[in-house]
């Protein structure tokens, strides 16, 4: 009863009944920056996680595949790729996300991604290097 009494005194006098901060305590660290390097798998919020800008893998971890893919602030896919070779990406910063599996480290860079294809130009590709396959 008397820790009630105790409360209802504090209260009627103006208290909150809540322990203010003690002005000695550290201010909260504040947030990490932004990144420059991705060095595992995951998905990461372009402008929070890692900075926007071009990006080089030297492709897949091992024997593996790399996969990544750019997300749109809408939750579309702008952009992605399963592949074996080295990568250049540039993560623009009206992107939502970068999403990367199995692939090395991504570091940022000054390099250029390779221009996009042509509409059809996945096929006419895709026919290009199964013409040069032998034929059994």
């Amino acid at each position: 009863m008397a820790i009630i009494a105790c409360i209802a005194t504090a209260l009627a006098a103006g208290g909150s009944g809540v322990a203010a901060a003690d002005p000695g305590d550290p201010e909260p660290a504040p947030p990490p920056a932004p990144a420059t390097t991705i060095d595992h798998d995951g998905t990461f919020a372009v402008g929070t996680d890692i900075v926007p800008g071009n990006y080089s893998s030297a492709g897949p971890v091992g024997d593996g595949t790399c996969f990544w893919k750019r997300v749109g602030s809408d939750g579309q896919t702008i952009d992605n790729a399963l592949t074996k070779k080295s990568q250049i990406v540039k993560i623009d910063a009206s992107d939502k996300s970068f999403k990367t599996d199995g692939c090395q480290t991504w570091q940022i860079t000054d390099a250029a991604p390779p221009a996009p294809l042509p509409p059809g130009g996945a096929l006419l590709q895709l026919g290009s290097m199964l013409a040069g396959l032998p034929h059994p």
